[in-house]
């Protein structure tokens, strides 16, 4: 109601229940993971301090058991474009949905890679926990959920799209809705970006691990 009705912000032709509700399911499970693991050395220091094991199976299961909640949405979100696949007779969903695992293991890479980067930061700088729900609100805002790309004035674009999310819940979108564009170019971007990050992110843990003890 308030981005639809109030605010008047376009949902590229698709119904707005089915516009917001497929941004924030793709969202919400990079959400989850990265909040989930930004988290891994306070959260099991107490495991961590007594029993050894590859402390990176701890985010990783993080990550996997993110899948059921993701699940679950996802479920949800297919019921409502039945729903209206049924009462319009017509549905947004091409071949591209096909590649939605794709597209979520490139979203579990990058929260998984920032998210360790950001729990290796937090055993020696303890502010940044305060600032992770306001960063992870900014970013989700930064991020084409409510708001289609195509309102975006064009100058401005390239600054959209250099959020690595942004091309991946535009192809989330794009497959169950047909809405917007399948930017290949922005999926590859993502994708190398989410490997970047995911090796800066182990090294940085791995180096960690090793001396968290005697900050966290």
């Amino acid at each position: 109601m308030v981005f639809n009705s109030i605010a008047k912000i376009s949902t590229d032709g698709a119904p707005p229940i089915l516009f917001y509700l497929s941004g924030i399911v793709a969202w919400n499970y990079f959400a989850a993971c990265l909040n989930g693991t930004s988290g891994t050395f306070a959260a099991n220091a107490g495991i961590f301090g007594k029993v050894y094991f590859p402390r990176l199976v701890s985010p990783i299961a993080t990550i996997i058991s993110n899948l059921v909640q993701f699940g679950i949405q996802f479920l949800l979100l297919l019921g409502v474009l039945g729903y209206y696949g049924l009462v319009t007779q017509t549905t947004g969903i091409n071949l591209t949905a096909l590649l939605i695992p794709i597209y979520l293991l490139i979203l579990a890479m990058i929260g998984f890679g920032t998210g360790i980067i950001i729990s290796a930061l937090t055993t020696k700088y303890r502010d940044l926990v305060q600032l992770m729900s306001f960063g992870v609100q900014l970013w989700m805002y930064a991020t084409p959920i409510i708001y289609p790309v195509s309102m975006v004035p064009e100058n401005f674009r390239i600054f959209v799209m250099l959020n690595p999310v942004a091309p991946l819940v535009e192809a989330f979108k794009y497959s169950l809705l047909g809405t917007g564009n399948f930017n290949l170019a922005g999926l590859m971007y993502s994708c190398g970006f989410a490997i970047f990050i995911v090796l800066v992110g182990i090294l940085l843990f791995n180096k960690v691990e090793q001396t968290f003890m005697d900050t966290v």
